[in-house]
């Protein structure tokens, strides 16, 4: 019963992506190739993002383009707002070619390759700038994009995902004033060895339970960038935002191989430079909301903390050095990006 309960979601995925993409009965007994509709082959992509996202604008920019270079070959449809399930969910029908593109947060890549572990590691980014300067250096990136390939996922484009900082109801300024709390992370081993560091309680939690848990003290502070103050609202119940800018994620785009390996060389240039696109959009995108939604976070009362890094980058030194201790695979990693960002 267990399994099948695990299996059920998928398959009514796997059910709406056949009836939304209007696919013909070749294409429906015929799962894990992209489906062709008279002369065009349909293209799909999911993203859990909503209609106003940074990302979902700039995956229409993408739909936008190959129509414009490809639109008698390919027609571009885009299921957001989680239609196709969850992250999970949507990488499992990518794998099975249900899905050709899915836009995702890369933790959810780091079970298929420990190379995205690498984001993880507190402290890895001087700084956001210096984090856009690593994603941008070629060499590095194909090291990320590649490590998936195995799996039938590939990578083609990332997307900038904030700086991760403390929220909670209580304000603070030092590692010291963490010591006792309860702290939602997600799920990943590097953010619950980072809280234990500062000798508090790491409480793994979905993103969807953390406004009740906060209102009702289940745990005393979060850690995401500040949109989640405006868009979960968490700043109604968490008025102090301190800038610790502990971790940068990303999240990225990543294809079927095997959709990429179909495509004709020109066909490919072009897609690879919708890809390109999509980057440059999303980060365009999101550096023109951010400021938008600190100033909407600042009139739900949220007051923002500039802290000292530094101490708290001393107490969190010991988890990066066990953490490279632990996957000896990501320090070629570490060590580039300190060649790129210094």
């Amino acid at each position: 019963m267990e399994k099948m309960n695990k299996i059920l979601p998928l398959l009514i995925s796997i059910a709406l992506v056949l009836v939304l993409i209007g696919c013909s009965a070749t294409a429906s007994s015929d799962i894990g190739k992209s489906s062709d509709i008279g002369e065009k082959r349909i293209i799909s992509i999911a993203t859990v993002q909503p209609d106003d996202h940074s990302i979902t604008k700039a995956l229409y920019k993408f739909k936008d383009y190959i129509g414009e270079n490809l639109g008698d070959k390919f027609e571009v449809r885009i299921f957001n707002n989680a239609v196709m399930g969850g992250n999970t969910e949507a990488i499992e029908l990518l794998q099975m070619g249900s899905l050709d593109i899915v836009a995702t947060s890369g933790s959810n890549l780091e079970s298929f390759a420990k190379e995205y572990k690498i984001f993880g590691l507190p402290y890895l980014f001087n700084d956001e700038a210096s984090f856009r300067k690593v994603m941008n250096d070629e060499d590095f990136i194909k090291q990320i994009y590649n490590s998936t390939v195995d799996d039938g996922i590939q990578g083609v484009a990332w997307f900038a995902n904030g700086v991760n900082n403390f929220y909670s109801s209580k304000k603070f300024e030092n590692p010291e004033d963490l010591k006792g709390l309860k702290i939602r992370v997600q799920s990943s081993e590097a953010n619950v060895k980072m809280v234990q560091a500062f000798d508090a309680a790491a409480v793994v939690m979905a993103h969807g339970e953390v406004y009740t848990a906060l209102q009702n003290r289940v745990i005393d502070a979060g850690t995401n960038p500040e949109v989640a103050l405006v868009s979960l609202k968490h700043g109604e119940v968490a008025k102090y935002y301190s800038r610790t800018e502990h971790q940068i994620f990303t999240d990225m785009l990543v294809v079927n191989s095997k959709f990429m390996d179909s495509l004709t060389n020109e066909e490919k240039e072009i897609f690879q430079n919708g890809f390109k696109m999509t980057t440059q959009v999303q980060n365009e995108e999101w550096d023109q909301h951010i400021p938008i939604l600190i100033e909407e976070a600042k009139e739900m009362g949220v007051e923002f903390i500039t802290v000292d890094k530094k101490p708290f980058e001393e107490v969190l030194k010991p988890v990066t050095e066990e953490l490279l201790d632990m996957y000896p695979e990501l320090k070629p990693l570490y060590e580039k990006v300190q060649e790129i960002q210094n």
